[in-house]
């Protein structure tokens, strides 16, 4: 069944307990969800699908078998595609579903088989599209927020911001969120203040990312997934990044292998390590062999190669990839 976005506050959830959210507006979608757990006051548990799949078992029995004691669950399964439908089909068989599941979607065009599976059934399934703010709504937001935090801002870099967010109005919440914070200190914002303060936070979320990733921490590195939004051209640049970091690693993992000191090769690399990245340089150091560096420097040119390949399904590849390398 097809409902609009404004209608899911409406919806009977003893009865509509699956819920299909589709499209780019990561924002829309964060702030429908934070709305339903504030209305039915349940706890959300997120998941990726990939974990989902693989271990599909565990899953279905962590969401089958409660506990007397365990309340229901808002479940959101994030960065969703079409393979999770043998999982939803699966659930509907059981029949004792308790929590309410929310499959988090990008894009899916109307052939979708997925979409298609949402939008005939009349009775439990529902299906919401979400669709990109255009930069009046953004601008109207923009407006609201710096006029409420005593902001000012030009007109013009107003526009700029919301140009930057590709309608997405969680970016620009991010945005307005680092300029407020920015604002703490200074008593005006120009021009130049804001292109560093945007586009160096950019640069700095991808680092990070790749950083965790190559350190093995897995729980930081989805963090950090969910918390930005990458458009399919981040991918090429987060891939050409890691590629670069991984290359640095096995140089560094080879100058290690002569030192036999993890000190002195940190402290001598070129270029020069700065020191909030050493503590996160030696657990990568303790994490990679000379051979798996080699084999993931592979790897990622064959990644990039299917990004240009399937650019449609880049978030999902590069997000599949980047939590099986933090493992």
């Amino acid at each position: 069944m097809i409902i609009k976005y404004f209608e899911l506050n409406k919806l009977d959830f003893n009865k509509s307990k699956i819920i299909l959210l589709h499209g780019k507006n990561d924002g829309l979608k964060s702030e429908e969800v934070q709305k339903l757990q504030s209305k039915i006051k349940k706890e959300i548990k997120y998941y990726e699908e990939k974990q989902i799949i693989e271990n599909k078992e565990f899953f279905l029995s962590e969401i089958l078998n409660r506990s007397l004691f365990e309340s229901e669950k808002i479940i959101v399964i994030k960065r969703a595609s079409e393979k999770i439908r043998s999982i939803i089909e699966e659930l509907i068989e059981k029949k004792s579903i308790e929590d309410i599941f929310i499959i988090d979607c990008d894009t899916l065009d109307k052939k979708s088989k997925l979409r298609n599976f949402f939008e005939k059934d009349k009775k439990n399934l529902i299906s919401v599209a979400f669709y990109p703010d255009t930069n009046e709504t953004l601008s109207k937001i923009a407006h609201t927020f710096l006029r409420n935090k005593k902001i000012s801002l030009s007109s013009s870099n107003i526009n700029f911001i919301v140009n930057k967010c590709n309608g997405d109005r969680k970016s620009l919440n991010n945005e307005l969120e680092k300029i407020e914070l920015y604002k703490l200190n200074k008593k005006e914002i120009n021009e130049q203040d804001l292109l560093k303060l945007i586009n160096l936070n950019e640069n700095h979320s991808v680092n990070e990312l790749i950083d965790f990733c190559l350190a093995k921490n897995q729980k930081k590195t989805l963090d950090i997934l969910n918390d930005n939004i990458f458009s399919n051209e981040d991918c090429i640049i987060i891939t050409r990044t890691m590629l670069k970091k991984t290359k640095r690693l096995l140089k560094l993992i080879q100058d290690f292998k002569i030192t036999k000191n993890l000190e002195k090769t940190i402290n001598n690399a070129k270029p020069p390590i700065f020191w909030k990245e050493k503590e996160i340089t030696k657990q990568q150091l303790n994490k990679w062999s000379d051979y798996k560096a080699q084999k993931l420097i592979v790897e990622i040119n064959e990644t990039e190669l299917q990004l240009k390949r399937l650019p449609v399904n880049s978030i999902n590849l590069v997000t599949n990839f980047l939590l099986e390398q933090s493992i």
